[in-house]
Formats: C-alpha cells, sequence, structure tokens
C-alpha cells in the first residue's frame, strides 16, 4: 500500500487542500484555499461606477437645483421663529421709528418755526425732550412686572379722567386749532390728556376682562360689556366734548379691539358696531367741517374756496418726492403751502424728501412692530399679557393707518399724528410707554425668559488670597 494510502486509511495523515479535480494535462501547482475564496469573492462584485465631478472638480452627489434658495428660506424662517424675535423687532422698530421720527421732525418744523418768529430748533428740542423722558418710560416700563403694570390701572384711568374733566373747566383748558382738548402746564409746555386716555382704557380694560375671564364670567355678555363700554362712552363723551374727533375714532377701535380678544360673539360685536357707526354718522353730519374733510378724499384740486388745500397738497409733496426724494432739508410744501408739516401730515415730507424708498421704510417698520406685537399677544398665556399687547397693537396700527390713509388721500383727514414719528410731547410719551409695555411681554415668554438667562455673562468674583504652592506631604 501506498504511503499516504496508509495513513490515510489509519487517520494519521492530512489530506491534502487545494487538490482540483482535472485532467492531467490541466492540472497547475496546488492553490492555496484562502486565495481559492477570495478569488470566488472577487468574481461576484460589481464593477465600480466613477463618482460624478461637479464643476468645481469635487466629487460627491450634485445637489439638486434651488438648493442654496431654500436653504436660506429655512435659515431664514428658523430665524424667525427664535424666542427672541418679537422682543428685537419692537426694540429695534419702536427706536428706528424714534429716531428717524426726530429728523424728519427737525426737517419739517423748521420754516415753521422760523415763522413763528421762533430758532429753527424751536420744535425739535422740544421733541428731543420728549424723546429723553419716552425713552426714560420706556425703560422704566420694560422692567416692570405684570403685577406692577395691572396696579398701575387703576389710578392711570382714575388721573386721566380727572385731568380729562379739568380740560373743560372754563380758564384751565385750552383751544388748539379748534379743539378744546389741551392743558397748560407753563411756559412752552402743554399736556392732551385724552393721549393718555388710550393707554389707561387699554391697560384697565385688560385688568378687568383677565380677571372676569380667571373666574369665568366673560360667556355672559353683560359681563362682556359692563362696565368695560359704559367707561369707554364716558372716555368718549369727555374726548367729543372737545371737539377731537381722531382721538375718539382711535379710542373706539381699541375698544374693539379688547372685545374681539376676549372673544365677543359676533351679534354682539356688530350690534356695538353698530351704534358706534350711527354715533359717528350723527356726529359727522352735524359739523360742517367734518363733512368738509369727508368730501376731500381723493381729490386732486383745491377746490375753489381752498376746503382741500391741506388734502390736496399732501399729495403733491409725495408725487414730487419720486423714487428717492429731493434730499433731507429741500423740502418746497413745508415752505408755507403744506399745513402742519411736521404733526398730522410729516409723512407727506417725508416722501418728499427720503422718496417712495423713505415712505416704504416707513411702512415696513410699522408692519414690523404691529407683526411683533400680534406674534406676543398670540403666544402668551397669561390673558392680561394678551388683552394688553393686542390693545397697543391695535392702537398704533389703527393709528399709523389713520394717518397714512390722510396723507394718502384714502381716508378723511383725523387729525391724529402718527405714532413714535410726528411731533407732540403728550402723544410721544404714552406712546413710548406702550412699546415698553411691549418689550416687557416679550421678555416675559419662558422661552425668550431662558434665552435671555443663557446670553448673561456669569459673573465670577476672583479672591484675593493668594494660592500657595502644594508641599509633598513628607515635607513639614
Amino acid at each position: 500500500m501506498p504511503a499516504d494510502e496508509s495513513s490515510a486509511a489509519h487517520g494519521t495523515g492530512r489530506p491534502r487542500i487545494g487538490r482540483v479535480l482535472a485532467p492531467p494535462f490541466l492540472a497547475g501547482p496546488p492553490v492555496p484555499a484562502g486565495l481559492a475564496l477570495r478569488g470566488r469573492l472577487a468574481s461576484t462584485r460589481q464593477p465600480a461606477v466613477p463618482r460624478s465631478r461637479s464643476r468645481s472638480g469635487s466629487s460627491g452627489p450634485r445637489a439638486p437645483r434651488g438648493g442654496g434658495v431654500r436653504r436660506l428660506y429655512e435659515q431664514a424662517r428658523r430665524a424667525w421663529d427664535r424666542p427672541l424675535t418679537a422682543y428685537y423687532l419692537i426694540l429695534g422698530a419702536g427706536l428706528l421709528i424714534t429716531v428717524l421720527g426726530l429728523v424728519m421732525v427737525y426737517s419739517a418744523s423748521m420754516i415753521k418755526a422760523l415763522e413763528l418768529s421762533k430758532p429753527g430748533t424751536y420744535f425739535f428740542r422740544k421733541q428731543f425732550l420728549a424723546a429723553l423722558i419716552g425713552s426714560g418710560l420706556l425703560i422704566m416700563a420694560s422692567r416692570m412686572p405684570v403685577k406692577l403694570h395691572r396696579a398701575l390701572a387703576y389710578p392711570l384711568l382714575m388721573g386721566t379722567v380727572f385731568l380729562m374733566v379739568l380740560v373743560q373747566v372754563p380758564g384751565i383748558g385750552m383751544s388748539v386749532n379748534g379743539n378744546q382738548n389741551w392743558l397748560y402746564l407753563g411756559g412752552p409746555f402743554q399736556l392732551q390728556p385724552s393721549e393718555f386716555g388710550k393707554l389707561a382704557l387699554i391697560l384697565w380694560g385688560a385688568d378687568l376682562l383677565a380677571r372676569k375671564q380667571d373666574k369665568r364670567l366673560l360667556t355672559q355678555w353683560k359681563h362682556m360689556l359692563v362696565p368695560l363700554v359704559p367707561v369707554a362712552f364716558m372716555l368718549l363723551g369727555l374726548i367729543m366734548l372737545g371737539g377731537d374727533m381722531g382721538t375718539a375714532i382711535i379710542l373706539t377701535a381699541i375698544l374693539f379691539g379688547l372685545l374681539w380678544l376676549a372673544g365677543a360673539p359676533t351679534r354682539l360685536f356688530g350690534g356695538v358696531l353698530a351704534v358706534a357707526g350711527v354715533l359717528a354718522f350723527l356726529l359727522i353730519k352735524t359739523s360742517p367741517n367734518r363733512m368738509s374733510r369727508l368730501s376731500c378724499m381723493g381729490v386732486s384740486e383745491p377746490g375753489p374756496d381752498g376746503s382741500c388745500w391741506q388734502a390736496v397738497h399732501g399729495i403733491y409733496a409725495l408725487a414730487s418726492g419720486g423714487w428717492f426724494g429731493s434730499g433731507l432739508g429741500a423740502s418746497v410744501e413745508k415752505w408755507g403751502q403744506l399745513p402742519e408739516p411736521h404733526t398730522d401730515f410729516i409723512f407727506a415730507i417725508t416722501g418728499e424728501e427720503l422718496g417712495l424708498a423713505g415712505t416704504l421704510s416707513v411702512l415696513a417698520l410699522f408692519a414690523a412692530l404691529g407683526y411683533a406685537g400680534i406674534r406676543v399677544a398670540g403666544r402668551t398665556e397669561d390673558p392680561f399679557v394678551r388683552y394688553a399687547a393686542g390693545g397697543v397693537t391695535t392702537w398704533i396700527t389703527v393709528q399709523a393707518v389713520i394717518n397714512i390713509g390722510a396723507v394718502l388721500g384714502l381716508l378723511p383727514i383725523a387729525g391724529v399724528p402718527l405714532p413714535l414719528f410726528s411731533y407732540g410731547g403728550s402723544a410721544l410719551l404714552p406712546t413710548m410707554f406702550a412699546v415698553g409695555l411691549l418689550i416687557a411681554f416679550a421678555r416675559e415668554e419662558p422661552a425668550a425668559k431662558a434665552a435671555l438667562a443663557m446670553r448673561r455673562p456669569a459673573v465670577r468674583w476672583k479672591t484675593m488670597r493668594r494660592r500657595g504652592k502644594k508641599r509633598p506631604s513628607g515635607e513639614r
């Protein structure tokens, strides 16, 4: 028996690995098992597909078209949804409107001041002083807690009503442009209490509705209307005694805004709106001055008696501004052609000197402020914050729309200033306090509060004690 067969038979020898059953003339040298298995795996692999290269030469899959625009959109949307977006919008828009208003007040009031034999900076200095005081009120309101705002509601309402009653007392109240709505404070300073009535109605109405909501009383129409509507009508009556129809319209809009936020039924809301509409119609119909203002909507000629002179020259100022305006300080209409260029019709002077770009910038700032106020009112869980933020947003937005609409000839001239922009300290002070109120509410959101807490740098106090070197354990 051969040696290999005997060893295989007795189990003492190893079988030869890699023996190939093939004819003798095809048999080659023996192949190890590992190399044979690796060859089989390599033969089953698919051929490699070359990667596509972009135009820049980098390998990788090609990005879909529009990816850059979509990425920018997603980044903008994430930035817009951040917790501090409303906070920065209110702060930035409010300050920018105030600063731009100071610039335009200085430009629009120089000629008027010289006509009154005053220095050219007369109105600007008064407005700048009011802006400084208003900035203090804004900072104070933004730092006050919500409980303190609610505590100020009743004292502010009672104080405002008292001052509005004093306005109607002969010898104490003053008449400006036919309206008996001013108090003389001495020197060049005057006060219009009806401007503070807007803020008083918002704070008091928000506190009243919030307390009734906590007690679940707003489901009954009598609790929703009383005493909110009677107190608002009392303020409207005191304002209309002085003949200020524009301020009465703003106060009515605030009342409707509070009722809408409180969830007033459509029939109830429509009934109050119908009553207010009938009263407004009667007040306008019985006043020739108001009827003439209503007839000046959309006209292009001053008329034979010049009754539409202000409305027409406001359109002239806007039309002559063009795209980028005639330049800051280069207005022609402020040289005696346009009445009230620094108060009610300052938007027309802005369009003449800064053009369409300037007016659109002002509109964008007011739109940003209005959006931020709506966002604060919509995201809070505190009913007082929701009502107060909604009331302030309604106030500023409606007043801006009425003023700009009158300058454009789309609405009758109501005689209301552009918020934070027109000349007038009595209008600027409560409005800046209201902006501070919105800032405080935006800071009170839980996500915004957490984000602000993370951005505050931690203060680390260093001790004055010197650190000695550590000695070895065996050293004395």
